[in-house]
Formats: C-alpha cells, sequence, structure tokens
C-alpha cells in the first residue's frame, strides 16, 4: 500500500507569521493556535508521514544569519517531536525570492523523491497559508488545505487547525480500487468514515441493494460501478465486486490504529444473523447459513457464501456468519444488515492510535 504524506509548510501554518516574515528570535516563535493538540490528533488516528516544506528568505544572508534561524527552529522541532509530533523529514529552500529556484515552492525540486509510483499523491495534502502553497500542491498532484484567508481556487478553505482535523479525519480512511480482467471492469471509491451514501451500479439489482444495505448499516460510503459479463453468468460480477470491496477495506484502514478490531451481532423479523468479525489480518470465513431457494431476485444464492470468501480473502480477516430464517430474502438481508452492523463497530477508532495487538502490528 502506498504512503500518504502531509507537507506542512512552517511559517504562517505551525508558527505564527511575523510583520517582517523573518522567525529569527526567540519572542518571535508563537505557535498557531491547537496546532499541537491537532497534529498530535492526527499523527494518532491517520496514517500520514509528515514532510516540512519551508521558503526561508535570505537565510545565511548577514541580515539574516543562519546562527539566528536554527536554535529557534530546532526548538520548535524538538517540542513537537516531544508530543508525538515527528517529521519524515524537513526540507528547507535557502534561495532569495528573485532567484526563482526550482527548489523554491512552487517549484517541486525540493520533493521531487516524492513520486506516485511509491506515495499516494492524490490522497496526500500541501497545507499552507499562501497561494504558493496552493500552486506547490496543485505542481505534485496533492490536495491543498489553505489555512487563511480569500483561498486560491481549488484550496480547500480551513480557519484553523480544529477544522483541519475535523477534514483530514473524516477523509483519511478512503481507498480506491479500480480492477480490470477480461471478465469484469470494476471503479469503486470506499469512504470508511461515510454518512451511509450509496452509488452503486453492479448490474444486479440484488447484490446492488444488499451493497446499499452495507453503506446504510455501515455508516460508509461506496460509490461502485461494474461492468461484468452477466451474458455469460453472475458468478465472475459477484466474485469480481467482493474482491474489490475487500481490497479497498483492506487499503482504507491501513495500519488499523486504534480501531476495536473485533465486533459480532441481528434479528430482522423471523431471521436471526449473528456475524462475528476480526480484522486481525487472517483470511477465514465460517459459514452456516443454507437457503432453500435457487435465486432471490436476479442472484443465485449458491453465490453469498463465494461473495464473504472472497471478500474475506482480500480483507484479510476473519468472519463467521450463522443464519436461521423462514424467507431467503431475509436471511441474506440480515447477514448483510449483521455483517455491515460488526464493520461499522470494528472500525471505530478510540484515539489511542495503539495498533490493537500484542505483536505491535496487524
Amino acid at each position: 500500500m502506498k504512503k500518504k504524506i502531509l507537507f506542512i509548510d512552517r511559517d504562517g501554518t505551525i508558527l505564527q507569521e511575523p510583520a517582517d516574515y523573518q522567525i529569527d528570535s526567540w519572542e518571535k516563535m508563537k505557535f498557531l493556535d491547537h496546532v499541537i493538540t491537532s497534529l498530535h490528533q492526527i499523527v494518532r488516528r491517520a496514517d500520514y508521514e509528515l514532510v516540512m516544506v519551508t521558503n526561508q528568505d535570505g537565510l545565511g544572508t548577514t541580515s539574516f544569519p543562519e546562527a539566528d534561524f536554527w536554535p529557534v527552529h530546532n526548538f520548535m522541532i524538538d517540542h513537537l517531536a516531544q508530543h508525538g509530533i515527528t517529521f519524515r523529514e524537513v526540507l528547507i529552500d535557502k534561495s532569495l525570492p528573485a532567484d526563482q529556484a526550482p527548489t523554491r515552492k512552487p517549484g517541486t525540486a525540493l520533493v521531487s523523491h516524492y513520486t506516485s509510483e511509491h506515495y499516494d499523491l492524490a490522497q496526500s495534502y500541501v497545507i499552507g497559508d499562501r497561494p504558493s502553497d496552493v500552486a506547490f500542491a496543485q505542481a505534485i498532484g496533492c490536495q491543498a488545505i489553505y489555512l487563511s484567508q480569500d483561498p486560491p481556487a481549488g484550496a480547500i478553505h480551513c480557519e484553523d487547525w480544529p477544522s483541519i482535523t475535523a477534514h483530514i479525519l473524516s477523509n483519511h480512511r478512503v481507498a480506491h480500487v479500480q480492477r480490470e480482467t477480461s471478465e469484469t471492469s470494476i471503479d469503486l471509491r470506499l469512504q470508511v468514515d461515510g454518512s451511509g451514501h450509496a452509488r452503486i451500479n453492479t448490474g444486479l439489482n440484488f447484490l446492488d441493494h444488499m451493497l446499499d444495505q452495507l453503506a446504510t448499516h455501515g455508516a460508509m460510503d461506496i460509490d461502485l460501478s461494474v461492468r461484468g459479463d452477466l451474458e455469460v453468468d453472475e458468478h465472475h460480477t459477484v466474485e469480481d465486486t467482493a474482491i474489490a470491496l475487500g481490497q479497498a477495506m483492506r487499503d482504507a484502514l491501513g495500519s488499523k490504529k486504534g480501531i476495536k478490531r473485533y465486533a459480532f451481532v441481528l434479528p430482522m423479523d423471523e431471521a436471526a444473523a449473528k456475524v462475528s468479525i476480526d480484522l486481525g489480518g487472517r483470511a477465514e470465513l465460517v459459514w452456516e447459513a443454507a437457503f432453500q431457494r435457487e435465486y432471490v431476485g436476479d442472484v443465485p444464492t449458491e453465490m453469498w457464501k463465494h461473495f464473504f470468501k472472497s471478500w474475506t480473502d482480500h480483507a484479510a480477516c476473519t468472519l463467521h456468519i450463522q443464519s436461521t430464517a423462514d424467507n431467503d430474502h431475509h436471511r441474506i438481508e440480515s447477514i448483510f444488515k449483521a455483517w455491515a452492523r460488526c464493520l461499522r463497530s470494528a472500525v471505530q477508532q478510540d484515539g489511542s492510535g495503539a495498533i490493537p495487538s500484542s505483536k505491535g502490528q496487524i
């Protein structure tokens, strides 16, 4: 899975920018309100690496000697580290504005080693307070968060660090899966921390209906388009949809910081479904559900076990499903609702930032 980055400007974004734009003395070093608590929340809950990218006008000149700069800067870095906020690297451009150096934002030379081959730049952010930060984000293919008034076009406007944190934490567990085979073509966007929004078209109406239950009761947003070889039969469409959903879930959860990991539940009319889940990285399906009908809607009932097996294999989790019912429609719908509720509970984060495993990783 590719890593995500928060490229963060310094002056005006982490530290308050003084009138002369030079933080070259102790009395000028003041943190923005809530920046430390906000960054602390982000690093405990989200899988972003932090990179500081800052321009320093005339650093090393007579008017602004480096000796005045580094003690203040290093104190800031050390103070943030004491709160668990550490930077993968700090990139400082020392050129004068008139130089128009390729290292100076919005130039990208300082970050040329952050390529889309190894990093998910589309889901990464540049956080800054100047139009050049927004242009820098656009140049490297990131999203831009603008911490100032009158944001340029294309930027996400946040008035303060709590609003930055709220935006990032409500959007960080997102995955986009595109799967192309000779049998199916799938485009899926899954947002774990959603509102139950669903835009689903698999070509199978009953499968769409079940996945709508997953979105609604799992409080996830699912945008899914599937083109499958339904002229052959339903198998490839159902299987590959489950594979894409499993892969997206695994990608979206990332390191699984602070998740509850386990969950279980759901009665529905005369049907009762018991679903237990462990998002622990090991794939296993235990299936105890028998159907009386060959089809429910336009989906063969024999495909549901295969659907969940394909999902667990690619989500890398353990899933136990038990069901009793008189009505096969109620049986599969109760299973989907229970599965969704289990996921909704298991993916919740407790804010600890801890990996829920004695091994230290999942």
